[in-house]
């Protein structure tokens, strides 16, 4: 309820600062686990979500900003997804195909990457749009490798349902195969 309750009185044992077991409320709360941002994929749309702001904002200073719009909307998805994964939302929201929904991004992303920054490197001669150009390159390759992992992933996934769904189908055919020579 509004206003906020008074705050307790704090506990004497505690007060030598000790502040280890409490949580702490608030922004922190809207962070990643530290253990999702270590991991591969964390990385990755850490990667992902820098170069695409520094690609950004060297668009920006540049003196034509032509291609400002892709890395700001790149930066945005990488921001999104990595708090979505981090929220692990692909399990509370079943309805999407989270797995596809970010492989499309990250191919559409390396190969919009790659096409801009061939532009911005043999087009034009503002240090900007060269600095752009190379920070795409590296924003290409780190896509690059996140949707080859995410179509390793899904093709893996894809292959043990696959392979299921063989056995029984093999089981049944062998059944009917067996009725049929025993009833000769």
């Amino acid at each position: 309820m509004w206003p906020p309750d008074a705050e307790p009185e704090p506990d004497p044992e505690s007060a030598h600062g000790s502040r280890s077991g409490r949580t702490v409320p608030g922004l922190r709360a809207l962070l990643p686990a530290r253990a999702f941002l270590c991991s591969l994929k964390g990385r990755l749309l850490l990667a992902e979500s820098g170069l695409s702001f520094i690609t950004f904002i060297c668009y920006v200073v540049s003196s034509a900003s032509a291609f400002l719009t892709v890395p700001l909307l790149e930066f945005l998805l990488a921001v999104y997804f990595l708090f979505a994964d981090a929220m692990q939302l692909n399990d509370k929201w079943q309805g999407l195909c989270w797995p596809m929904m970010d492989f499309l991004r990250c191919v559409t992303a390396a190969l919009i990457y790659f096409v801009i920054s061939i532009t911005a490197v043999a087009k034009y001669s503002d240090g900007a749009y060269k600095a752009a150009g190379v920070f795409g390159f590296f924003a290409t390759i780190v896509f690059a490798i996140d949707f080859y992992l995410i179509f390793n992933e899904v093709a893996k996934f894809l292959k043990q349902g696959d392979s299921g769904n063989e056995t029984t189908a093999h089981r049944t055919e062998e059944e009917n195969s067996n009725s049929d020579s025993d009833s000769d």
